[in-house]
């Protein structure tokens, strides 16, 4: 796997002047290197309040820079046969890593969402000098009608997922109502429900023990099934099975563009976890609702205002991915040439990740939204959603030769997300 050559570093000493020790990358990590998988993590950050940007470094410097994937290199170990690669300490120098662009708007053009929106997308076609950490961080000090800044933390998908990088980041910030506490995260409670069920069932009748275990064998007998449908599923989507043409597939003939476009549309969460309740579903499934609703709301138009007819929205075959950890059984090589042959026989690829429950700010800097998204996927469309506070965020990256209008899916969001709601207020009526 010959993907880097050689690169000269510079050791970091540690608090006692000795040198660092390296350490060797996970598989995952090492597969995200991989030619036909090489992706980047970018997190558009809106804040409430302009950005002191000596502050923010001053913040970086002392938080962020202590965890060792931000401040180390990736590069081949050519004494090793195996040619793992490890992450080298080095000394980081933030100027190399902070981006500060002077961004003047066009003063006859004062749309300050479409001179972000461009900044972001420009950053799409480009990759990071891998002589040093994979990471930078983009301060817009631009008003818009998201936020009245933007940051753009851009890293390299190796340094970890999506999960991890969201906690990693998180770390840094500190509760808006007590700056001393660190932000609070959903943590799971099913220790204790599982110790209520227990004692409950010790005093039930032994009829009840049966049908509950008949109930379990039944539940055990649809998992093994459901999961031998979806093993096949994928499989035959690795080899051979595509999803149908659509507005939002490539062409056929043509080749997805190296530019992308991301938009980003907040919503309330009350209102999702309303919409939940009242269902009696979850919040993802809430979340995939409002997208599948935001989708069909696209097509249709395509299909009946733009006279588009070279597919039928009734027979079109739309799925999405949900990427799982597949390196323990295919290894890296088999997982990075499997995974993106999958995503790219598939139209959508989707991801949810929670944020924090409370308000969160940074070195005085209070959080507006979290918008976090990737390119270098061989999808033309990727959703993620994030939440944060009450609210929730929809980021929306598409290739823009497959979507030339965005900012009219992101709007698809926010109006299917309202239908939704209407409905649930005259169901509860």
């Amino acid at each position: 796997m010959a993907l880097m050559k050689p690169i000269r570093t510079t050791k970091k000493l540690d608090e006692n002047g000795g040198e660092e020790e390296a350490l060797l990358m996970s598989p995952t990590s090492r597969m995200f290197h991989e030619p036909n998988y090489n992706l980047y993590v970018l997190a558009i950050l809106g804040w409430k309040v302009p950005i002191n940007v000596d502050a923010m470094k001053a913040e970086i410097q002392g938080k962020l820079l202590k965890h060792p994937r931000f401040s180390s290199l990736q590069v081949i170990d050519e004494s090793d046969d195996s040619r793992n690669m490890k992450g080298i300490p080095t000394t980081v120098n933030l100027d190399d890593h902070i981006i500060v662009p002077d961004l003047k708007p066009n003063p006859n053009n004062m749309d300050t969402d479409k001179l972000v929106e461009d900044y972001i997308s420009n950053l799409s076609t480009a990759s990071i000098d891998m002589a040093k950490p994979l990471w930078d961080l983009h301060i817009l000090n631009v008003k818009t009608s998201h936020a009245e800044a933007t940051c753009i933390f851009r890293l390299h998908h190796s340094i970890g997922d999506g999960v991890s990088l969201v906690s990693l980041l998180l770390s840094c910030f500190r509760k808006s109502s007590d700056p001393t506490s660190l932000p609070t995260l959903l943590v799971s409670s099913s220790s204790s429900s599982k110790g209520k069920s227990k004692f409950s069932n010790n005093r039930r009748s032994i009829r009840s023990l049966t049908w509950q275990y008949l109930v379990k064998l039944w539940s055990c007998i649809s998992l093994l099934f459901n999961t031998i449908v979806d093993v096949s599923m994928f499989v035959a989507t690795a080899l051979f099975l595509k999803d149908s043409q659509s507005p939002f597939t490539v062409p056929q003939g043509l080749k997805t563009s190296t530019r992308m476009r991301f938009v980003y549309r907040t919503v309330s969460l009350d209102d999702i976890k309303f919409i939940k309740n009242l269902t009696n579903s979850t919040v993802n499934d809430v979340i995939l609702g409002i997208t599948q609703a935001a989708l069909s709301r696209y097509v249709h138009r395509k299909y009946e205002i733009e006279g588009k007819r070279n597919f039928s929205p009734q027979k079109m075959r739309c799925r999405a991915s949900v990427v799982m950890n597949l390196r323990p059984v295919l290894g890296v090589q088999g997982a990075a040439a499997l995974a993106p042959r999958a995503l790219s026989h598939t139209t959508l690829f989707f991801s949810n990740v929670v944020g924090p429950l409370e308000e969160v700010s940074l070195s005085g800097h209070p959080l507006a939204f979290i918008a976090p998204t990737c390119y270098g996927q061989s999808t033309g469309i990727m959703v993620h959603g994030c939440s944060y506070a009450k609210k929730l965020t929809f980021a929306v990256a598409v290739d823009e030769g497959i979507i030339p209008d965005p900012n009219q899916l992101g709007d698809d969001f926010v109006e299917s997300f309202r239908l939704i709601k209407e409905a649930a207020l005259k169901i509860q009526s």
